[in-house]
Order: structure tokens, then sequence, then C-alpha cells
């Protein structure tokens, strides 16, 4: 039997030409927002209609606000843009893995045709796509899994760069996110207008199978925890998740928490893609309580911490917020994903709560009905 403990989210065309649309002028002081190079995005990367597929590497910041360089994919819709632009859509993607090769812009979606079939519908109802990849997923750096802030800047900094880049692109945007994505979105949706400034037009967001409050699911983290049977991607985005707080807090000393086989696990999640990393934790029974050799309850302030890094906020939104959740879902603790909705709207936040008798992935296209409209009338 499979014994794979944690209850908790994440993880969750023809080879195009370059775009021959105008650019605009680039960023004069050469910061966050900048595009440094644009290139033809592959195949595998590409959703099917979209036009002139191509991947932006632009200027942002990782943890600890250390400035670096991401990628993002830009999809076009078919035929001519609107007066003032192709609106935006700022797709933030759900968990593809740690390693450079699992990017978005590289390796496509890990849920191919659920993400094609929804990105494809919003291609169709005319908005343009700026999916970024997060910084250190195919380019330098480590990927700090789930810092919330250094999402957020990657998702609004695509936005300013592709949006400075083309010209056929409107200001005007809305975030929309999935999982690991989700929580991006959720981010970005309270950050957005500080981050962007008056250059963007920021609209709203949408979000299906938010990560919340994960925080309190990861204080019971010690060795000899009880397994519990359930899908082994819970396994590997705890993994991502310790590799992240390694990343932004190196000098907690993540490692000295775990077993030589705990080291071992995490180092190899550095590199793995979901899909792969999940098959090879299931093939191998791996019981998580058995990678610690000591309580991470011994970081100090442990819930704190946590909450500073990966916590949603819980009030600040200044434009409408859309969640939809998966009453199946667990992938993501859903009575916690409600939990969120409901303290959003007793802090008196913009939010239209939706659910959904779905599982995890099920929600993203099952929400569509419902989300569709939500967008456009944010675009109105």
């Amino acid at each position: 039997m499979r014994k794979l403990w944690f209850t908790t989210a994440v993880a969750c065309a023809c080879a195009a030409s370059l775009l021959t649309f105008p650019a605009a002028t680039a960023n004069p002081a050469d910061g966050p927002g900048t595009v440094t190079s644009t290139a033809p995005l592959a195949t595998v990367a590409t959703p099917p209609g979209a036009v002139n597929p191509t991947r932006i590497l632009y200027r942002t910041i990782t943890a600890n606000d250390v400035p670096t360089e991401a990628s993002a994919a830009v999809y076009f819709p078919q035929g001519q843009p609107p007066a003032g632009g192709w609106p935006v859509i700022a797709w933030a993607h759900g968990t593809v893995g740690l390693g450079d090769n699992c990017a978005y812009s590289i390796a496509g979606p890990s849920a191919a045709e659920r993400d094609w079939a929804y990105l494809g519908t919003w291609l169709q109802q005319g908005y343009a796509i700026v999916a970024a990849d997060y910084a250190g997923l195919g380019t330098p750096g480590e990927h700090p899994y789930l810092n919330g802030m250094v999402m957020a800047h990657n998702v609004v900094d695509a936005v300013q760069a592709a949006t400075r880049q083309y010209s056929s692109l409107a200001k005007k945007w809305v975030v929309v996110g999935q999982s690991q994505g989700a929580g991006a979105a959720i981010y970005t949706a309270r950050y957005a207008t500080e981050f962007g400034g008056p250059e963007l037009d920021y609209r709203g967001g949408v979000n299906t199978g938010v990560p919340a409050y994960i925080e309190d699911v990861l204080l019971p983290l010690a060795p000899h925890m009880p397994p519990i049977e359930l899908s082994p991607h819970p396994t590997a985005y705890v993994l991502y998740i310790l590799n992240g707080l390694r990343t932004t807090y190196p000098t907690v000393d993540i490692e000295s928490f775990l077993t030589d086989s705990g080291r071992e696990w995490l180092t190899r999640a550095r590199d793995a893609c979901i899909g792969p990393l999940g098959d090879e934790l299931a093939a191998r029974d791996v019981v998580l309580g058995d990678l610690f050799s000591r309580p991470l309850l011994q970081i100090p302030d442990l819930h704190r911490f946590l909450a500073r890094y990966m916590g949603l906020p819980e009030s600040g939104y200044d434009k409408p917020i859309f969640i939809g959740q998966g009453l199946r879902d667990t992938d993501v603790i859903t009575p916690e994903s409600l939990r969120f909705a409901a303290v959003l709207k007793a802090n008196g936040q913009p939010i239209t709560l939706h659910t959904y008798p779905t599982d995890h992935s099920g929600t993203v296209n099952a929400s569509l009905p419902d989300s569709l409209p939500f967008v456009a009338g944010l675009f109105a």
C-alpha cells in the first residue's frame, strides 16, 4: 500500500515565428518589466489557436528582492486587435516542478489537455495571454516555490514587459490562476495596483483551487508522523516547499531537519518535474514522516515564519476577485479554501465565490461559465 502523507496544496500548434507587431519603447530604467530578449515558443508550449506565440525574457526579482531575469510565454488571439489593443489575461500556472526543463514556456503544462482547453477558451474570447514562468523556472537561480511576493512581482513584471514590448496589447489586464498559480494570483490581486503603478490598468482576478492556510498544515511535519494514503503529488509539494524555504531563508538550514533520505529527496526535487517526481515517490512508497530527523516546530515561531512566506493576504484588495473551488478537491484542503473565502468576505473584500462538484483539476474548466462573464464585466 502506498502511504503518502499530506493533505494540502499545490500540485499541482506549429513552431512559431517571431512576432511582427511593432515594439514599444524599452524601459529606460532597464529595471523590472524590461524585456531582454524574445524567441519563438516550442510547439509543446503553444496552445492550439494561439497566434505568434513567443517566449520573452524580462527583468524581475526573486527571493529577498534580488534582481533576476525570468521568462514568460505570450499568446495572441486570432484576428486584428481591437482599438486600444488586446485585453490581457495574466495566466498564473499551477505546479510544474522546480527544474528549468519543467518551465511552462519550455515544456508546456503538466496537464496539457486541461490547460490548452482553458487557455484556448480565453483566446477565443479575444484575450491575449501572458504566462509567467516564475523566477528560477527556465532561467538561472532557484525557484522559491510558493513565495507569494516573488510570484506576484513575476506576474506583474511579465505583464509590464509584454505590454511594453508589443503595442498590440492593451494596458488593461486581469490575473487568472490555478493551484500554485491561484496562490500567485491571490498575491498578485493584492499587490497588482501597487506593483504595476499607473502604467498598467489592473481590473481583477480569477482563482481556482486556492492553496489557503498551508502554513497551518505544515506545522506537524516531524519524524514518525502517521502516514495517510493520498495521491503522490502532495508529498512532492512538501519537498518543493522545503526547497523554496531553503532558497528564501538559507540561514534556517532546512537540511538539518531531514534524514539522509530526506536530504536526498530534497536535492532530487530541485530538478524534478511534478509528474515524474510524484510517480517515483509513489513507486517507492515514500512516507513523509520518514524524511524528517526532528520536528519542523523547532524553527522559532514557525507559524509566523511560514505565514510570512506563503500566507495569503486576508485584506487590502482593491479590485474584484473570483474564487472557484471544487468540493472534491484533495490537492488543496477544500475546507481551508472555503474558510479563506469566508474570511475575505467577513473582512469586506470584493470576493465572488463559486463551488463545483469536481476535483482540483476539474474545477479549472468547470468554472468557465461563471468566470467568463465575470472577467467580461471587469473589462466593460
